[in-house]
């Protein structure tokens, strides 16, 4: 964790509110392998990191609620009777859908301060989103004793994704931001919330994100509508989702839906497979293996899902014609954010400055560089 952000959100809240309050931290999340398939009850294979939203908060005896968005120096005044979505609204939307879910399930919760920021890099796919709907959520919870599950938790959080900022997200994201692990990965089965920890030991290797600083307009919508393939393809078989078909069943579909249709079902079917067999792979120490399947991974991505972009395509064709990266991929949702390497950790340096210059070369902007420390889900500081 970001002491320094921890403490300048701290004092912030104390300035504004002259009162101590309560610290949550809420990280994101990298996803190892295992995209889009969560949202079609499949497996995924996430892991909470060490960056993160930080949320101070405390009750307020004041006739309203005030938050404040400290990285972006902005603030909502709100009202608890009745909290409705605002048009245009970005991160107020978090905070009104989490506290409208809250009051639908019947939980009471009264006036709150609260002023929250992060060190999660903007655009870079590592869910700053989850990890905000979770904060707010666990710190309301703790601060009302509302006696939440964690599990409800992060339903609250997902439906105020759903229906207060409209993307029809999966549940992998505010999971794996909420039960995260110190050291270890989770793999999820999205259809009953099933999941096994792995240590993550990767021995002479290490993760290094590669954000591509660079999210393309039609990600959201694109995303949105993927998820309406893939439950279209679900209903013409008649089954809940594409979890429970097989690439036989794909085939019979052949004359009744779109090729395009059919590769991205494809797609989520094979995702799913690597996703078990990445698992396998690090549970048998076999780095290599789980490298090229990170390599396949993206490709599906690129070729059948379609969701990847020039940058990203850029970035993970330099790693796969180096010596030092043994597998990347593109990570989130699609069109921009970032790849993630399995690298060797002796020439990360000499790699790093080659692929920024080409990069920039190419593309006329900077990329950026993470290292990444896998850590514990939402708690209290």
């Amino acid at each position: 964790m970001n002491t320094d952000l921890i403490q300048n959100i701290k004092g912030k809240f104390q300035n504004n509110f002259k009162d101590i309050p309560l610290m949550v931290f809420s990280p994101g999340r990298i996803n190892l392998i295992g995209e889009h398939t969560d949202y079609n009850n499949g497996f995924v294979f996430p892991a909470a990191i060490d960056k993160g939203i930080v949320v101070a908060i405390n009750k307020s005896t004041e006739t309203g609620s005030k938050i404040i968005a400290s990285d972006l120096d902005e603030v909502l005044d709100l009202s608890l009777e009745h909290p409705k979505a605002i048009e245009n609204g970005r991160w107020k939307n978090y905070v009104i859908g989490v506290v409208a879910e809250i009051q639908k399930k019947g939980k009471n919760i009264n006036n709150f301060n609260m002023v929250f920021g992060g060190d999660i890099p903007r655009g870079a796919g590592l869910s700053s989103s989850a990890a905000l709907e979770n904060g707010i959520v666990f710190g309301l919870n703790e601060l009302f004793n509302l006696g939440l599950t964690k599990k409800e938790m992060i339903f609250i959080s997902q439906k105020a994704e759903h229906d207060y900022v409209g993307v029809k997200c999966g549940i992998m994201d505010q999971y794996a931001s909420m039960f995260g692990q110190k050291d270890a990965a989770l793999l999820l089965d999205c259809e009953n919330l099933n999941a096994k920890a792995i240590t993550i030991n990767l021995k002479d290797y290490e993760i290094l994100l590669i954000n591509s600083n660079v999210k393309h307009s039609l990600a959201e919508s694109a995303y949105n509508e993927r998820r309406l393939v893939c439950e279209k393809v679900a209903a013409i078989l008649n089954l809940k989702s594409l979890r429970a078909a097989t690439e036989k069943d794909l085939l019979s579909l052949k004359g009744q839906i779109t090729d395009s249709e059919y590769q991205k079902a494809i797609y989520v079917l094979q995702e799913n497979q690597r996703v078990l067999d990445s698992f396998d792979a690090l549970k048998e120490n076999n780095i290599e293996q789980f490298g090229k399947l990170l390599y396949r991974s993206h490709s599906g991505m690129q070729q059948q899902y379609k969701i990847s972009c020039d940058e990203l395509d850029f970035l993970v064709d330099i790693a796969k014609n180096s010596d030092t990266v043994i597998g990347a991929r593109m990570m989130g949702g699609g069109f921009g954010g970032c790849t993630i390497n399995i690298m060797h950790k002796a020439s990360i340096s000499k790699f790093v400055t080659n692929i920024k210059k080409a990069y920039k070369a190419n593309f006329g902007v900077e990329c950026s560089i993470y290292n990444v420390t896998i850590s514990e889900g939402t708690h209290l500081i």
